[in-house]
């Protein structure tokens, strides 16, 4: 799995790669110490032929990988068990810390992925819980939100300690790792679904680097144009094409909390959607291309209709330029676009608990 799978999310890629190949490796980094590559919770998935996600690149991933190949091709039985990486040691790597990597064989028999993948379709965190070096009977794991659980961990005293200590972790946003619960270990592996919602406007030169831009960054972009005939002929896995002859009206079902980028072909067309965006003002950025002249003229037009300075004040043109790139090729200039949509996502999370958005529909196309 690669190429247009880049920014699937791990339940949405953990299904496609079962319903493909019958079972796959979950792989978790469980603990780390000193330096390592990743912190505890990065995710990879590993099957036959392909992989998804990655715990940090490097003889780490490389060994990882063909563990997890190795369980697949030998029948293992779905369980979860860990294995200890001395980085230098073992691997020659330099960070030269320990990384402990949770290996969890899942096939068609994965109950839980349902309610896993309505979490992550919402934004909403869980958590998995597997208990480990468990190898016989069903598989001992739980898929635990703050208001639902299914699942086993073998025992029911067990799975109501297991879902108390799951729900404090959501509550107080801690981290993944590894804990002893009445006499079990336990891999509690938090899942944060990090993907904000993008409403890109314009499928000219820049938009078209944008649109391939985001499809490396855990976002979901509704790409909206009148013309149908130049979006390109596929996009990434994450970036939804919408054409339609009322783009300005797209602004009225944008989840709250979208990122707004407004760079059509027309003057007069981006004035109408950021003058609707304005309007509605629940949005996280608002970011328009162009010059200090256009954003000086369209100031004046907006004040003359009555906007308010301080509201003005937050929308962002010219866009990108925090990112200190003097070059205005397209590339360039979606980079640092790109780049500034992440610093005010990661600013916005630091400050606030994440809220849970609508998702964008699926339809296509719009007359």
């Amino acid at each position: 799995m690669h190429g247009d799978d880049a920014m699937t999310g791990l339940c949405a890629a953990l299904s496609k790669a079962i319903a493909a190949g019958g079972r796959a490796v979950l792989v978790v980094v469980a603990h780390g110490a000193g330096s390592v590559p990743r912190e505890a919770g990065a995710w990879m998935i590993v099957t036959a032929e392909g992989q998804h996600g990655t715990i940090g690149g490097g003889h780490l991933e490389h060994e990882s990988t063909k563990l997890a190949r190795e369980a697949i091709a030998g029948a293992t039985p779905a369980s979860t068990w860990l294995v200890r990486f001395p980085l230098a040691a073992r691997l020659g790597q330099c960070c030269g810390g320990v990384s402990t990597v949770a290996f969890t064989v899942v096939d068609r028999s994965a109950a839980w992925l349902e309610l896993a993948t309505a979490c992550e379709r919402t934004s909403a965190a869980f958590t998995l819980v597997h208990r480990l070096g468990a190898t016989t009977g069903e598989p001992q794991r739980m898929i635990v939100t703050a208001d639902d659980s299914r699942g086993s961990l073998g025992g029911e005293a067990l799975d109501s300690t297991a879902v108390a200590a799951a729900r404090a972790r959501l509550a107080t946003g801690g981290a993944s790792g590894l804990v002893e619960v009445d006499g079990a270990s336990l891999l509690v592996h938090v899942v944060r679904p990090r993907a904000f919602d993008v409403m890109l406007f314009g499928n000219g030169h820049v938009g078209r680097a944008l649109a391939q831009v985001l499809g490396a960054v855990p976002c979901r972009v509704r790409w909206i144009d009148e013309r149908a005939s130049d979006f390109p002929a596929s996009v990434p896995a994450n970036v939804e094409v919408l054409a339609t002859d009322a783009p300005v009206d797209e602004i009225a079902d944008a989840p709250r909390g979208a990122y707004v980028v407004v760079m059509t072909h027309s003057h007069a067309l981006d004035f109408d959607i950021v003058e609707a965006a304005l309007a509605r003002g629940d949005w996280a950025y608002l970011g328009l291309i162009g010059s200090k002249a256009k954003r000086e003229q369209f100031a004046r037009r907006l004040a003359a209709r009555g906007t308010e300075e301080t509201v003005l004040a937050r929308v962002t043109c010219p866009i990108g330029a925090t990112a200190g790139l003097a070059s205005k090729e397209p590339g360039a200039i979606a980079v640092g676009v790109a780049a500034e949509l992440l610093a005010v996502y990661e600013r916005l999370q630091a400050s606030a608990a994440p809220t849970t958005v609508r998702p964008f529909s699926r339809q296509r196309e719009r007359s």
